[in-house]
């Protein structure tokens, strides 16, 4: 059924461009069929029969874009963040994940993980899920009645696990293929991702059938690279014939062979870097998970320089908060004290160029029309409503903009689009 013409009436900023934002105050955005068809300061006569949206006074800016989230953790949030990576991996992580054999178990939680995604205005995300397929199919299925976007991975990892959740080689490569099967083509806006945890519980054998499957079933992949020096360090020991780690990933057909995000890369080598850029490897970059887990600060502004995609990311739960707005907040700040610690040549980014990181920067895995209110992109909007953080004196758009960011929450968002669909607080009963 064709929809009819609306016009979104606000006070719009989005970033077409990195570095580059279009405020338009009092300004429109017409839609049809869930795309923008521009962005107005004036009805134009074409448009003026349209149906009218009105959030005079309010904030309409693009979702955000969140590209590196392990579901199944979200119940673990603010657990065990005093210790590393691999420690915290073994006594918090793996448990907590092998929950999810129990169908039940994980309908309970993965309701709380969508609602809460909802509620934050994250309207597309990547998505880990657990090494079980059921689980990861149920996750998707409510992800689709929801009506937000997002990849989802189940996870596979074959050495170096606990017993009580691990897969061998063969059943590995098998649930996958099913899963992949059972969900390629189902879901307009939730797709599959080929998901191999890390390169610590990956045998080769494994990492060579998921490269050839994501080949197979042109399919995107998600993994983590470069997080912790200990894991650095684990990976030269398991692989050391690799030139480094990325050329792990490389040498199975899973670093960019198919369009790859790679979580956290603060460690990475020149040469990595420059295979990186090759490959056009995006990053999703995870501020909170990296203070949390004493990981260290990544470089986002050499990455950006060298022309290396880079998203932002919750990474649930190394990161504790689910708001993408709050990790540009913590985004800005560990870029600032790299700047001042560690390396002055690199100066920190702008709240607008951490914008765009936060919607068409991540939006980009997604595709060319997600992210912002250009023609042709789809609808995915937030209205905000930021009188309750007002000040006595007058703002502009860009002003408000940031303060929502620092200082607003959940509340300021009065209604959500994906697609030109307004979102309802998700119902799975």
């Amino acid at each position: 059924m064709r929809e009819v013409l609306k016009l979104f009436k606000g006070d719009i900023y989005h970033t077409p461009e990195f570095g580059k934002h279009e405020i338009i105050e009092n300004g429109y955005i017409a839609v049809k069929n869930g795309q923008v068809l521009g962005v107005y300061k004036e009805v134009p006569k074409e448009h003026n029969m349209a149906e009218l949206i009105d959030h005079s006074g309010k904030l309409i800016i693009p979702g955000f874009i969140d590209t590196h989230f392990h579901a199944p953790q979200f119940t673990n949030r603010g657990l065990g963040l005093d210790k590393e990576l691999l420690p915290w991996l073994e006594t918090y992580t793996f448990p907590e994940e092998a929950k999810y054999e129990n169908i039940k178990y994980a309908k309970k939680a993965y309701e709380k993980v969508i609602t809460e995604l909802w509620r934050q205005g994250t309207t597309r995300s990547v998505l880990f899920g657990t090494i079980h397929r059921e689980a990861t199919e149920l996750l998707m299925e409510m992800l689709d009645k929801s009506g937000l976007g997002a990849m989802v991975g189940k996870v596979n990892m074959d050495r170096n696990a606990p017993e009580f959740y691990h897969e061998t080689t063969q059943e590995s490569l098998n649930e996958t293929r099913k899963w992949l099967e059972n969900t390629k083509d189902r879901y307009e806006r939730v797709k599959p991702i080929i998901t191999p945890r890390f390169v610590p519980t990956c045998t080769p054998e494994l990492l060579s059938g998921l490269g050839a499957m994501a080949k197979e079933f042109n399919v995107k992949i998600q993994s983590h690279l470069s997080e912790n020096k200990g894991e650095i360090a684990w990976v030269s020991e398991l692989e050391p014939t690799a030139k480094h780690y990325a050329d792990v990933y490389n040498t199975h057909g899973l670093f960019g062979d198919q369009p790859t995000i790679q979580a956290h890369c603060i460690w990475n080598t020149k040469e990595e870097l420059e295979l990186m850029k090759e490959k056009k490897i995006m990053v999703a970059h995870s501020p909170h998970s990296n203070n949390n887990l004493s990981s260290g600060i990544a470089p986002i502004r050499k990455l950006v320089d060298m022309g290396i995609p880079v998203g932002l990311a919750s990474d649930i739960s190394g990161g504790h908060d689910v708001s993408i707005a709050k990790a540009i907040v913590s985004a800005s700040q560990v870029a600032k004290l790299r700047w001042v610690y560690l390396d002055d040549s690199n100066k920190p980014l702008s709240t607008s160029e951490w914008f765009y990181i936060a919607t068409k920067g991540g939006g980009q895995f997604f595709g060319d029309n997600i992210g912002s209110f250009e023609k042709g992109n789809e609808f995915d909007a937030l209205i905000i409503d930021d009188s309750n953080i007002a000040d006595i004196n007058p703002r502009d758009v860009m002003e408000r903009v940031e303060r929502y960011i620092y200082v607003g929450d959940d509340r300021n968002i009065v209604e959500r689009y994906v697609s030109g669909n307004k979102l309802d607080k998700p119902n799975f009963n």
